[in-house]
């Protein structure tokens, strides 16, 4: 990104990630700061201030004008319910949001786009009653279908502070249903096993885990294995829809993460958790 050439700059986070590119997590904040100073001082740089990484960026040096979101004297998000929450800046109202997007994350997310728009020219009243009708992007808490009551949701959530996250959002709308989490371990971090150690504690809110172990350096058992008999680890894929759709009941939330296709499990799914809803009404007219 150091050959973008932004007047208005949103960053949100900093973790490592990118195993195979980056030694380290300094190595990734030496790159942000590159693209810190590509920012001109005519331009804005719309910051998250509760990100440590972050804060050691700027501190390295910039000549942009910062707004920071998430924190006490900055952009504000005080939720009022489940879909809704008030805007602020420096403790004055700005603007208030009602949408369907899940999760603390969203809700800062919109800050950071209040902010920016705000940089170009829109109110933050306007770009408050917009939000309201932003409908998400795919793959982001997607929910693909509902079979037998079984509602089966597609994320692209794959570093582990993206799948708690997710689950977090997911556990916020559902309340006491059951979560049964479905996670492939695809990108080039994961299957290095850089993460590993972390997957349990971003798993925790889920009520059922099931990996997809197949070309892995590492054995996902033996990383899941503090969840107890709540994770289940096949590297067959059919193996692995048999099993979800076995436990799957009524009211159950699957939720199926990965960076890729996932060999199409979320239709593989889908299709037989609604066969097994037409064989009884099979063997009925049979009898």
């Amino acid at each position: 990104f150091v050959h973008y050439r932004p007047k208005t700059a949103v960053l949100n986070n900093i973790e490592f990630d990118h195993a195979d590119i980056f030694d380290d997590l300094a190595a990734i904040e030496r790159q942000f700061h590159h693209f810190v100073r590509i920012v001109p001082k005519s331009g804005l740089l719309v910051v998250n201030g509760s990100d440590q990484a972050l804060a050691r960026v700027l501190k390295l040096g910039h000549w942009t004008p910062v707004d920071y979101f998430g924190v006490s004297g900055g952009w504000q998000a005080e939720p009022l319910d489940a879909e809704a929450f008030r805007v602020s800046l420096a403790g004055r109202e700005q603007g208030r949001v009602r949408w369907e997007l899940l999760g603390r994350h969203n809700r800062t997310n919109a800050l950071a786009a209040i902010a920016a728009a705000r940089h170009v020219g829109v109110a933050a009243g306007a770009a408050c009653e917009a939000l309201g009708r932003f409908g998400s992007v795919k793959r982001r808490m997607e929910l693909l279908g509902t079979a037998g009551g079984v509602a089966v949701y597609d994320d692209f959530a794959h570093h582990p502070t993206a799948i708690a996250t997710t689950v977090a959002g997911l556990r916020q709308k559902v309340g006491k249903a059951r979560i049964l989490a479905v996670l492939e371990p695809r990108s080039n971090t994961m299957k290095l096993g850089v993460m590993k150690e972390a997957l349990p504690g971003s798993l925790a809110e889920a009520d059922l885990v099931y990996c997809y172990r197949a070309n892995l350096g590492w054995n996902p058992a033996d990383a899941l294995a503090p969840l107890g008999a709540k994770a289940v680890c096949h590297d067959n894929l059919d193996a692995l829809v048999t099993a979800i759709a076995a436990e799957a009941k009524p009211g159950d939330q699957v939720l199926v993460m990965s960076n890729g296709g996932f060999g199409g499990i979320h239709q593989k799914l889908l299709d037989r958790l609604n066969a097994a809803i037409a064989l009884p009404k099979c063997s009925s007219a049979a009898q």
